[in-house]
């Protein structure tokens, strides 16, 4: 069952009409080619181009006394044949329809995938023009570390999905691959030209060795390249949901007139996107490991597989489309809150400039040790300060680092008090913002 949540682009490839339109375009494909090959006379490939069909219904009532999908699903098509129907699948397996079908699926689909991937980083590309100066305060284990700007932080991002973008279009040559090789593959009862001219009338590349399956180390290549792709959304969700923490505020999930938060607090407003988007990046990646398992079958083939991918292939393909689609609502529509970027950038009192402190004494002649001691110490006193209810900034403007630093004998022996406050100076973080950006996105 097709998820409700389903874009109906993406859907429409996974509905069961889809599937079964892919098999007898394959199917098709093979009488094209037998007919090239000298073995169906023109008449009867032309009576089965023209005329051949499929009745789901059908298929589900013949399959119901069969037990084989494949065999009920060519068992209507020849029904809507007649003696011509002696050629469909001739000397052809159930995995030469189904395998190379599959690839034509997922090789639309991840067309899809790709062109979303594409729409997020325009995305972000734009906000991150937008705030390639927006001050904010660099974080790592989620505490303040040095001043950078939020366009570095969305840069990042986009850089990922670059890499994400390359790996999906070499993904896309590695599961673009189709089989007619037969039952072991082993071309015993066609010739390999078969399978060339098949794959070459559907736009595919004849995998260079099949046995009865093709092989599926190409499918578990495309569910991790998925899983990496949604780590990423996951990254990128649970950022924004730390920036929408009341405590920090520095940028929000738009709140729609009408929109509720919660059903008993009014006040509320959620990042309920990012953390659905949290959700379903977990449920994407819960498709790798039996993708992987699904590599190791038995000899030239068994179908332990075969149930898995009827759940892991649509719906790793519409969970991640619809995925994308709502990360680039979020970020297309973030809120974003300078000023309180600004605010929390001057939280602790100027301790975001201790390591270019620190540099400087040690230009000085001072031992890193010995400058990294006088550093720390200032920068105790400001912890203890700020606990005791000290402003971090005072009414001249001046932080309470800077404050202790100036205060500090030892360290003034080496640093005249004038110029320290000359290191307290946000455009020496971001010196480099031009030459990164051109890094990244280019001229």
């Amino acid at each position: 069952m097709v998820p409700r949540y389903a874009r109906e682009e993406m859907a429409k490839r996974w509905t069961l009409q889809a599937k079964y339109q892919a098999w007898l375009d394959v199917e098709l494909a093979a009488v094209k080619a037998w007919h090239k090959l000298g073995l169906i006379p023109k008449e009867d490939m032309e009576k089965i181009i023209s005329n051949a069909r499929f009745d789901i219904d059908r298929i589900n009532e013949i399959e119901r006394e069969t037990k084989h999908d494949v065999i009920a699903f060519l068992t209507s098509v020849a029904e809507s044949l007649g003696p011509e129907s002696r050629w469909l699948h001739y000397a052809m397996t159930s995995s030469d329809t189904i395998d190379t079908a599959t690839a034509l699926q997922m090789r639309e689909s991840l067309h899809l995938i790709i062109e979303d991937v594409q729409m997020v980083m325009e995305s972000i590309k734009e906000r991150a023009q937008e705030h390639k100066y927006t001050l904010m305060v660099g974080r790592s284990h989620g505490i303040h570390g040095e001043p950078i700007t939020f366009g570095l932080v969305l840069t990042i991002w986009y850089d990922e999905f670059a890499r994400h973008l390359k790996n999906l279009h070499e993904t896309l040559e590695v599961i673009s691959v189709g089989k007619v090789s037969g039952a072991m593959g082993n071309f015993a009862h066609a010739p390999m030209e078969l399978e060339e001219l098949v794959c070459q009338e559907l736009g595919l590349k004849p995998a260079p060795i099949s046995n009865q399956i093709i092989q599926r180390d190409r499918y578990a290549r495309l569910m991790t390249t998925f899983a990496l792709i949604a780590s990423t959304i996951e990254k990128i969700a649970t950022n924004i949901r730390h920036f929408q923490r009341t405590e920090v505020y520095e940028a929000e999930e738009y709140f729609s007139k009408g929109q509720k938060g919660s059903s008993a607090m009014p006040h509320k407003r959620n990042p309920v996107l990012s953390e659905n988007l949290t959700g379903l990046a977990r449920q994407i990646r819960s498709m790798v490991m039996p993708a992987l398992e699904n590599v190791a079958l038995w000899h030239e083939r068994d179908i332990s597989h075969s149930s898995v991918e009827r759940f892991i292939l649509p719906d790793s393909f519409i969970t991640l489309d619809f995925a994308l689609h709502r990360l680039n609502n979020v970020i297309a529509n973030l809120v974003v809150y300078p000023e309180n970027m600004m605010k929390n950038l001057n939280l602790t009192g100027g301790l975001v400039f201790s390591q270019r402190v620190l540099l400087e004494l040690t230009k000085r002649g001072v031992s890193r040790e010995e400058a990294y001691r006088i550093v720390q110490r200032n920068a105790m006193q400001v912890w203890e300060s700020l606990q005791e209810g000290k402003a971090p900034i005072n009414e001249e403007g001046e932080s309470l680092f800077l404050q202790y630093l100036r205060a500090d004998n030892e360290l003034t022996q080496k640093i005249p008090p004038h110029e320290i406050e000359g290191f307290f100076d946000y455009g020496y973080y971001t010196k480099n913002v031009d030459k990164i950006y051109k890094r990244v996105y280019g001229q």
